[in-house]
């Protein structure tokens, strides 16, 4: 990792997007961008005149707590955010952020799902393998319309998040659009208090099979853990799988990476100040030399398309399945003194060949349709991606 982004790293994330559990960045970039003040005193006396406007007029003003001022200040900055046009640059309140923070950590209550703004609908990203989500069946690229009677097209994701929130044990019916269906679909998903492990290690005689749910800070050490059993149990080949895999922490991406591919360049970030603008590189990793590939789909963003992308681009193994997500852009944290914050969109990420992967997404070197399924007879995806890999392992 360049010199000048270790400050950073810490503070960045890429892909997990807005979620029914948010993943968050532990730490804000350190910097004097607090100091001007962006208002002319024009604009300002027009915010005052609006706050007095409504307070003297609204015919509901004098009630008890119908003016609530931390509310209205709230939605003047979320409006400010929100007029950039990024559904990746957000604000969030103290609550919201301290929830994410706590998320971060890989437990938190929801029903198990990824969830981003795009081409203004609320689209389903991923769902979490195992989860509530998962079990009922929704699907990556899913767009929310309904939450109870609520309709939430033109939300944003946050409004949305907190209408799927709730108390683990309480059900939530949600009605998505999904690609190739007339109707809207109903489901009914009892929230659970959602325990992430982010990888998961299964021997297939010796290939070893490595699913990847995302890259959290628990994702080091339980990929050390599989890579440690797999060589006890002498693995000749990885299958590393990531699809429905939204992305994560940069600095656990890179780490991830580093531990298939035998150095060079992992990501390259360009933005619009210095620390934004760096190249990341492989460190020595364990796994280097056997022989791998690496499934993906459109549940695949961020983080995991780095990973994908570095492997594809050191022609380091082979990407089979579909068609990447395409979140090619870089979060940071910004905290503010009332203990909100807001993440915004610092730079946009390339794959070591210099491919920009934002909105268009990664082509797998195998193209095969279809979806992950429990009986891995069923999946064709994997079949093939075993097939592929048995025959890297005995030509090698």
């Amino acid at each position: 990792m360049g010199k000048k982004f270790k400050d950073l790293a810490a503070g960045i994330l890429i892909g997990v997007l807005l979620s029914v559990g948010i993943y968050m960045v532990p730490q804000a970039v350190g910097a004097d961008w607090a100091k001007g003040l962006p208002f002319t005193t024009q604009q300002l006396a027009i915010i005052k005149q609006v706050k007095l406007a409504l307070e003297t007029y609204q015919v509901d003003g004098d009630k008890a707590g119908k003016i609530d001022e931390k509310k209205m200040y709230y939605g003047a900055v979320k409006g400010m955010v929100e007029s950039v046009g990024d559904p990746f640059t957000r604000f969030v309140d103290p609550k919201m952020l301290e929830e994410e923070q706590i998320e971060m950590e890989g437990e938190y209550g929801g029903l198990g799902i990824y969830i981003t703004t795009r081409d203004g609908r609320t689209t389903i990203i991923a769902p979490i393998e195992g989860t509530p989500a998962d079990k009922v069946g929704l699907k990556p690229l899913d767009e929310i319309i309904k939450v109870e009677e609520k309709n939430v097209m033109g939300m944003n994701s946050d409004e949305v998040v907190k209408f799927l929130r709730g108390p683990a044990g309480k059900a939530v019916k949600i009605w998505v659009r999904r690609k190739n269906e007339d109707k809207l679909l109903p489901f009914t998903i009892v929230r659970e208090v959602i325990k992430i492990k982010t990888v998961r290690l299964e021997m297939a005689g010796d290939v070893a099979y490595i699913k990847l749910n995302q890259f959290n800070l628990k994702t080091d050490e339980e990929l050390e853990n599989a890579l440690t059993v797999a060589k006890a149990k002498k693995a000749k080949g990885v299958l590393l799988d990531l699809r429905n895999n939204p992305g994560g922490l940069l600095d656990v991406c890179v780490n991830v990476t580093s531990q298939f591919i035998n150095g060079g360049v992992v990501v390259g970030m360009k933005g619009r100040f210095e620390k934004a603008n760096d190249v990341m590189y492989a460190q020595e990793g364990r796994a280097t030399k056997l022989p791998l590939v690496v499934l993906v789909n459109e549940g695949s963003a961020s983080a995991a398309e780095i990973l994908a992308g570095a492997v594809k681009d050191h022609k380091r193994g082979t990407i089979v399945g579909t068609k990447t997500f395409g979140k090619g852009s870089v979060q940071s944290l910004f905290n503010l003194p009332d203990k909100s914050g807001i993440y915004i969109t610092i730079a946009r990420y390339s794959t070591p060949s210099g491919y920009i992967l934002d909105h268009k997404g990664l082509e797998p070197n195998i193209k095969v349709s279809g979806e992950p399924k429990k009986n891995k007879k069923e999946d064709k995806q994997y079949q093939k991606a075993l097939s592929v890999l048995k025959d890297r392992m005995a030509s090698k």
